[in-house]
């Protein structure tokens, strides 16, 4: 659409399918005005915006970043990265034509439109990829031939809750029964042992593998949702890191304004932490996932864009035995611009985009047989939180009614939530459910609370 209305205007129109193309594109073309999404894969918007300001030959590039979000956060870090509009989407065509006008002079220049591509290939992580070390500043790895430790004998695929909670952790008595520590989830799959978040949780989650598998070496791939502080603050006291004969590998997207091994790195600096990254004697390996389908072993994984400020995703997760589908955050595009505290304005154009985005999510989270979703507000709570990025408890039964989801497990608690107020959120979700008629099992996630799904076998 956007194509035919530049054409249409005089406009010479460059197309690429994502940010690391788009960015060849515009150092060999040297356009005057770039559109650029802000969720691509390979390269986000708030990294093109900054590699296009830090090159000499290209920073007088005007950037319009569009997004489907329109999180006042996400607009301001688009403006500090380098942008110099920032478009919710869907646009009419004169909102766009109006800012052109106030941004350039009137004569026609290339125009680089980036589109949003999900592709099927592996990660494709290079060396390039891998975080440099430093000899001098830690022990290097130890190569042993020690075996890898065995990871079950069976075809199952087994999740088990180690943080459950959103935002901060919440120890006390009022939060014994489904746990204060914040965001982790453990998964075993075809010999894979894959840790969804590094919260809180990944602390008592890494004491019981060293205890289960004692002096055998480990190979443990972290998956991160995003990097706000609640989904990787336990990562330093992840005692498996610190073992040389481990094998850890972290993986998980670029940030606004820094890289996922700077993120990481940084939140271990003195006077943070009194122990350096390098100094961890496993020397993590940290990988940037480029693609939005790629593979763990025989695991395979598809990423999809959130709807919560900054880069955040959700996984779904796919083995033999089933299926499971972790997001820790997001909030529905429907409810959010059918509120009328939205910032946003409501148009019947917006909620028709608004529903289509919703109905793009139910499709991908369809027929799974676990998923483990952001339910950190009840109705009239969400009436006061509009625009933080998170779920709404009768929305997302709902979604999973609407997917035809076997099990829905509520996560994400809210830190002002103990258990009674947990316990009542579940209850009601389960009467919604019982309502439809529906056989989806409701469970409020609970720390040391274990799934095990078996292969369905003819």
């Amino acid at each position: 659409m956007l194509k035919e209305w530049l054409t249409a205007d005089g406009w010479t129109v460059l197309e690429a399918q994502d940010g690391e193309e788009g960015l060849a594109v515009i150092r060999e073309h040297r356009p005057r005005v770039v559109i650029c999404d802000l969720l691509m894969p390979r390269c986000n918007g708030f990294n093109v915006c900054r590699q296009i300001h830090a090159d000499k030959a290209i920073e007088d590039t005007k950037i319009i970043i569009s997004s489907s979000r329109g999180y006042a956060g996400d607009r301001l870090n688009a403006l500090q990265c380098g942008a110099d509009e920032y478009l919710v989407k869907p646009f009419q065509e004169d909102e766009l034509f109006n800012i052109l006008t106030r941004m350039l002079e009137p004569e026609k220049s290339a125009f680089v439109k980036f589109w949003e591509r999900i592709t099927t290939t592996d990660d494709g992580l290079t060396p390039q990829d891998q975080p440099k070390h430093d000899p001098a500043a830690g022990s290097p790895r130890i190569e042993t031939s020690d075996p890898v430790a065995p990871v079950g004998e069976d075809n199952s695929m087994k999740v088990k809750f180690w943080g459950v909670r959103g935002s901060t952790p919440t120890p006390g008595p009022t939060t014994v029964y489904y746990g204060g520590n914040t965001s982790c989830v453990e998964i075993r799959a075809e010999g894979e042992i894959i840790i969804l978040d590094a919260g809180s949780g990944i602390r008592p989650c890494g004491l019981s593998l060293v205890k289960e598998f004692k002096d055998k070496a480990l190979n443990v791939n972290i998956l991160l949702t995003h990097t706000h502080w609640d989904h990787i603050q336990g990562f330093p006291f992840f005692v498996p890191a610190y073992n040389p004969r481990n094998k850890v590998s972290i993986r998980g997207f670029e940030g606004s304004f820094e890289s996922l091994e700077e993120i990481f790195t940084n939140q271990m600096k003195a006077p943070y932490f009194p122990i350096s990254m390098a100094q961890m004697a496993s020397l993590p390996k940290i990988k940037e996932i480029k693609d939005m389908e790629f593979k763990i072993g025989n695991v395979e994984i598809q990423a999809k864009f959130m709807n919560h400020p900054g880069i955040c995703v959700g996984y779904r997760i796919k083995s033999s035995a089933g299926s499971v589908v972790f997001m820790p955050d997001n909030e529905p595009y429907q409810r959010l611009r059918g509120t009328s505290d939205s910032r946003e304005r409501i148009t019947e154009e917006s909620l028709e985009y608004a529903r289509k985005l919703d109905a793009e999510l139910i499709e991908w989270i369809r027929d799974v047989d676990v998923l483990i979703i952001d339910s950190q507000y009840d109705d009239s709570e969400y009436q006061t939180k509009v625009g933080w990025g998170h779920g709404c408890l009768d929305d997302v039964v709902t979604l999973a009614l609407m997917a035809n989801v076997k099990q829905l497990h509520l996560f994400h608690h809210d830190p002002d939530h103990d258990d009674e107020h947990i316990t009542r959120m579940t209850e009601w979700a389960r009467n919604l459910v019982a309502m439809h008629g529906d056989p989806l099992q409701v469970e409020g996630a609970r720390e040391g609370v274990e799934i095990t799904l078996l292969p369905e076998y003819p």
